[in-house]
This record gives C-alpha cells, structure tokens and sequence, in this order.
C-alpha cells in the first residue's frame, strides 16, 4: 500500500496517531500546542470513546478498533497506553504504511511479535521506531554496538513509592525502607516482563547494545530518592562508556518521567524539522 503522505497544502507538515490518552499522551500534546509545533493529532486511540476525555485537540478524532485507522490519513503513528495496545495498533499501522514509534517497548520482549512487526514494516516501506524513553546517550550505545561489545548493565533507581503496584511490594516493604534496596538483578527481558511499567527503559538499552538476555538491569528502590535515575554501563571494542541520569518523575505518573514524554516530543519534531541531531 503506497503510505500516506502530508498535504502540501496543509498548515500542518505531520499528522499523527495517538494510541492512548493518559499522562504520557496529554503530556505530549500539551507540549506540541505550546510549542506552536507545525503537527496535527488527527486521531487518538482509546478504550472507550464514549467517556470524555479532557484536553484534546480540537476536531480529533477518537477511535477504538485498528480497523477504524482505513479511514484516518496520518504520517505517524505513537503508541502510550501500555503493553497491551502495541500488537493490535503497531500492526494496523503498518500494515497501513504509517512509521509507529512504541513507547510500551516492554511488549517487545516477545520474540514472535518482534518479527512480525519488523516484517510488517520492512513489507510496507515503513519503520517501527525506538524512542529513548527516559534515556540519554542512547546513540552512543547503538553505535559503539557496532563493534564487539562485552557486556552492558543498566541499573535503574526510583523513589520507593514509584514500585506500588508492582512485583516489588512482594519482595520488600516500600514503606518501611530506610535504605535502598534492590529487589531485581536479572536479564533485561526478565525485568521488562516482571516491570512492563517501570522497565520499558531496559528494552531500550538492550535493543541498542547486545540484546534482552546479555543485558544485565538492576531495579532498586530507594525511599530517599525524589528523581528516577538510571546508569548505564557499557565495555566494548570502542571502549567504555558510562551513563548517569536523573530524571523527574512525570507530575501525572510517578513511575514515568518527564524525560519520556520529552523524548516523544523531540522524536515528532524530527520528523519535520529541516535540522536533525
């Protein structure tokens, strides 16, 4: 199918696809709006839409079946509303031609699904991309894996109450903490399945370096952390290289940060602007 192309005519350069409207996705449309960005959210995925939902643009489009994306002309598919939205909307959407970035890189894991969806996009001239997430350097990482590397570690830090509601609070009390403690050292899909909220960042590095299970991850929790941080930890043929950030926690989502929907922004942008680093 010949992918769809922008309006020459158009005030806008891109129009894209939202799956999902939470903290991640309003966040990023806040931030496209106030940047006055040359982007148009011409529809957005959602669960129901039937239920209201505040802040969306005007003159979206609310959609809730993949097949409903026949009748959507869009550049750019996002996906942000969690692991399970990413089959049935990353496939529509190439299948359609359009590049879908996935934040939910979790669902990824899945070898099975991997394939499909990079043989969906290399079948449609279309690419499936890998935001950085809450990360940086994330380019170095790619390219010093170009060369033999021997072993990467990434050690990701958040304040004790950011693992609520996850396999932690079974391993440990979040509350009483008076010490950081690392409840999680394994492989990177190991932490990616048992923390598909909290861990989508270590899908990134793996993907980036040399993979799910050569990967190494480290899940702590830490009751005197304010910021969500991450080090990375590269030794190869380049050389070595070591990473450290320390991220906000998304005002609307402490177990995201702001860096992720920041790093969404920069990946739209990209897609129209006439410079690119």
């Amino acid at each position: 199918m010949t992918r769809a192309r922008c309006n020459p005519m158009s005030d806008f350069d891109l129009r894209v696809v939202l799956v999902g409207w939470g903290a991640i996705a309003t966040r990023v449309a806040a931030l496209l709006a106030e940047r006055r960005s040359p982007v148009s959210i011409v529809a957005v995925a959602v669960r129901d839409t039937a239920t209201p939902r505040q802040g969306l643009p005007e003159g979206v489009l609310l959609i809730r079946d993949p097949s409903e994306l026949a009748a959507v002309e869009a550049d750019l598919m996002v996906e942000a509303a969690g692991r399970g939205s990413v089959a049935p909307w990353a496939r529509a959407g190439l299948a359609r031609g359009l590049d879908v970035a996935i934040s939910s890189t979790s669902a990824l894991t899945d070898a099975a699904l991997f394939a499909e969806l990079t043989g969906l996009a290399r079948e449609n001239r279309a690419q499936l991309l890998i935001p950085p997430g809450a990360l940086g350097g994330i380019d170095a990482l790619a390219a010093a894996a170009r060369l033999d590397m021997q072993s990467v570690r990434h050690e990701v830090v958040k304040p004790a109450g950011a693992w609520a509601g996850t396999k932690a609070e079974t391993l440990c009390d979040l509350a009483a903490l008076t010490a950081p403690f690392t409840f999680f050292e394994g492989t990177a899909r190991q932490a990616a399945d048992d923390y598909p909220q909290n861990a989508n960042v270590a899908v990134i590095s793996a993907l980036a370096g040399i993979g799910l299970e050569r990967t190494t991850v480290a899940l702590t929790a830490d009751p005197g952390a304010k910021l969500n941080s991450h080090r990375i930890r590269a030794m190869g043929d380049f050389g070595t290289l070591t990473l450290t950030l320390e991220n906000r926690p998304l005002a609307t989502n402490p177990k995201s940060s702001e860096m992720t929907a920041l790093s969404l922004l920069r990946m739209i942008e990209n897609r129209i602007n006439p410079m690119v680093i």
